[in-house]
């Protein structure tokens, strides 16, 4: 790519709360470093292949940022917000085959919860 070519941000990603800062903080420098290649393939690219972030089928509108380093896997749910904003929510590694459906429910309640602040904001005011 020429030195002044510009490449653009497709979409913004940003943390809900402190729930995906806390999580981040747990793993080691090679596994954030390898998280923050997964942001920058987010922001950047604009079709993101499935092998780093994949709808779960059941629960709409959450996805799961997959991360892999050697054999070891770590997922990071999030969701779009009008198709720019990707909000993280809490993170884990992954031990079994299947995603455990109480880290699913988990982050569908953030969702939710970022949702409902979101259209509540001036409640109360």
């Amino acid at each position: 790519m020429p030195k002044n070519e510009q490449v653009t941000k497709i979409r913004e990603v940003i943390a809900y709360k402190y729930y995906f800062k806390d999580f981040l903080i747990g793993q080691s420098k090679k596994v954030q470093d390898k998280i923050f290649k997964i942001i920058e393939i987010i922001e950047y690219q604009q079709r993101i292949p499935e092998k780093y972030l994949k709808h779960i089928a059941w629960q709409k509108g959450l996805y799961e940022a997959r991360i892999g380093l050697g054999s070891d896997i770590w997922i990071v749910f999030c969701f779009f917000d009008n198709d720019r904003l990707v909000i993280l929510l809490n993170g884990f590694q992954k031990k079994t085959q299947k995603t455990p459906k109480s880290e699913i429910d988990r982050a569908a309640k953030l969702m939710n919860e970022y949702y409902y602040e979101k259209t509540h904001k001036d409640y109360g005011k």
